[in-house]
């Protein structure tokens, strides 16, 4: 009665709830399934089939599959997919791989997902590989509280400070959790979260070390940054060092998760709140044209990019700005930086997003009631 009754528990403590969400995996899931990779150990198969968020037993299986032996996961790869025999062999095969990454949304996700389908289920073997990962998340941490793209053994990108595609902010949200003892992460002993309130700790001493100041005055933070002398760094040839609002979005909501801010945190928050009201686009939207069939080294597409003149349409954040200038920054993968779409490639502009939705609730409304909260 006693092993019937802990599941129970647990599944009233996160809600009562039958699913878990899904939309960690969602970025990983669009590069399998649409990102030309030949280099993947596995491809996925036309109009391959995926479990429902109400799958949790079968979805859990697939990530315990995916785990690799180190206790992270390859990326880009489907947590969701209905994997065939030979499939999950392949999987099977590769297991001792050290292909190990946090780039894409990956690793924190499955992390995540499995503390709360223990949390539904009870089922040790989630618990078990839910610590496993935990573990790789906290010992690839580097000294100075960043974290890098890749672990083990990063190098070149995969050894910059990441902010980019949810790698530093993914991880530390995630610890975050575990660390204030989240109804989810009750599987973990004290010792695990006390490592984990730590890594946080350090996180954010890097980040606020981290934000980019011009002429003395703060603004945001870089898409990598460079894990030595923590400058904004570029990456691929088509990112080159710059100011990042999307990424400054998502640092700006995890400092203001916290209850007992520093005056450091504070006054971090003000300048990149500040910063990004500064950069904001108005006056403009961006509209998909059809366009003849083309395929690239990464994607294929029937459309093309372009901005359009709108008075009335909400106000944009820019991917990238120049630091010092502010000026919005675009590149293909020639590195030549442009300063507006249309100047750069069709290439680039159907294979990355440019522009980020202005932030409305954050700046609106979280960020003032966070603010006048704090004493």
């Amino acid at each position: 009665m006693a092993g019937m009754l802990l599941p129970l528990l647990l599944a009233a403590a996160v809600g009562g709830t039958t699913s878990i969400d899904i939309s960690g995996f969602s970025d990983s899931r669009h590069h399998w399934r649409n990102i030309i990779q030949p280099e993947r150990f596995m491809q996925a198969l036309p109009g391959q089939p995926a479990y429902q968020p109400e799958q949790v037993r079968e979805i859990a299986a697939n990530l315990l599959l995916f785990q690799r032996a180190n206790g992270g996961w390859p990326k880009d790869y489907d947590m969701l997919a209905v994997l065939t025999e030979e499939q999950k062999k392949l999987v099977r095969d590769t297991r001792a791989n050290a292909d190990t990454s946090f780039d894409n949304h990956n690793t924190h996700p499955q992390v995540d997902y499995l503390a709360r389908a223990y949390a539904l289920l009870g089922d040790a073997a989630y618990r078990d590989a839910c610590v496993r990962g935990l573990d790789f998340m906290l010992a690839a941490q580097y000294a100075n509280g960043g974290f890098p793209q890749r672990w083990p053994k990063p190098s070149g990108l995969g050894a910059r400070i990441t902010f980019n595609d949810g790698v530093m902010m993914g991880i530390l949200n995630v610890l975050r959790d575990a660390a204030a003892g989240a109804p989810h992460f009750a599987c973990l002993d004290q010792t695990r979260r006390e490592r984990a309130r730590v890594a946080v700790g350090k996180g954010i001493d890097c980040i606020l070390q981290m934000q980019i100041a011009v002429d003395r005055r703060r603004t945001g933070w870089g898409q990598q940054h460079d894990e030595k002398t923590l400058a904004s760094a570029p990456a691929r040839t088509f990112e080159p060092a710059c100011i990042s609002p999307t990424e400054t979005i998502g640092i700006v909501a995890f400092l203001i998760r916290e209850e007992r801010p520093s005056a450091a945190i504070v006054e971090a928050v003000e300048a990149a709140v500040a910063w990004l009201k500064k950069v904001q686009l108005r006056g403009i939207r961006i509209e998909r044209i059809p366009a003849p069939a083309a395929e690239y080294i990464r994607h294929k597409t029937d459309f093309d990019v372009v901005v359009v003149q709108d008075e009335k349409a909400p106000p944009l954040l820019p991917r990238m700005v120049e630091i010092g200038t502010d000026r919005a920054l675009f590149a293909s993968r020639s590195g030549v930086i442009a300063y507006s779409l249309a100047e750069i490639d069709r290439e680039r502009r159907t294979g990355s997003g440019w522009f980020t939705p202005w932030p409305g609730r954050l700046i609106e409304t979280d960020y003032p009631k966070w603010r006048a909260g704090v004493r």
